[in-house]
């Protein structure tokens, strides 16, 4: 894998991770419910989830990409179509207040049903599956061994992952007052659906080296 290719995987995954989600959503509710030091457990539970469907599904896709090779080129385009999906679907968001209502769980709660939370929020999220299954594989040169190659694009998005839980949590109330606003809110779905069309387009240009 180029470096050149990698940085584009991190800005990518930087903007697709810190779109706000069900995973961040559930994050930012916990903060703000349980205090920052407690939603740890269920950012380690949302993260655990990640990584989990990511490995599995790029195990299967290895398999794929090696028995198939013209298989490559058929996912790499639909990884396009699915970045140019997310930018004119954020540009044409509702303006809504962003919603972060959620009954208040007793502190008592234990680490261990948070971490359960977190991950049960993590593992039913179908946008993963499709991030996994339409995105990691244009990133990977199918001339080269393509474990380390998903490995390493899976550690990546597991860390830049982690930054945003931690910036999400940090947040909390005052991250969800101001996405309340709406003129913030259409800014925001603009700005992120553009740079989403944009990649989207820059990376009809990534040939495989």
């Amino acid at each position: 894998m180029a470096l050149h290719t990698w940085w584009l995987f991190v800005g990518a995954v930087f903007l697709l991770s810190g779109t706000p989600g069900p995973n961040m959503l559930h994050i930012l509710t916990r903060s703000v419910d349980m205090g920052l030091k407690r939603s740890v457990a269920a950012m380690a539970g949302c993260l655990s989830a990640v990584v989990l469907v990511l490995a599995a599904s790029a195990a299967g896709l290895t398999t794929l990409l090696l028995a198939l090779p013209g298989a490559f080129e058929v996912i790499r385009y639909a990884g396009v179509a699915y970045l140019l999906y997310l930018g004119i679907k954020a540009w044409r968001a509702d303006i809504a207040p962003l919603d972060v209502s959620e009954a208040v769980l007793p502190r008592s709660l234990s680490r261990t049903a948070l971490f359960r939370g977190g991950f049960l929020i993590g593992i039913s999220n179908p946008k993963l599956i499709l991030f996994a299954v339409a995105f990691l594989p244009q990133f990977i040169n199918p001339a080269r061994a393509q474990v380390p190659q998903f490995a390493t694009l899976v550690a990546t998005f597991a860390v830049i992952e982690a930054f945003w839980y931690g910036v999400y949590a940090l947040g909390g109330r005052s991250l969800s007052r101001y996405l309340a606003k709406p003129a913030v809110k259409r800014a925001f779905n603009r700005m992120t659906g553009a740079i989403f069309v944009g990649f989207g387009l820059a990376l009809l240009r990534v040939k495989p080296a």
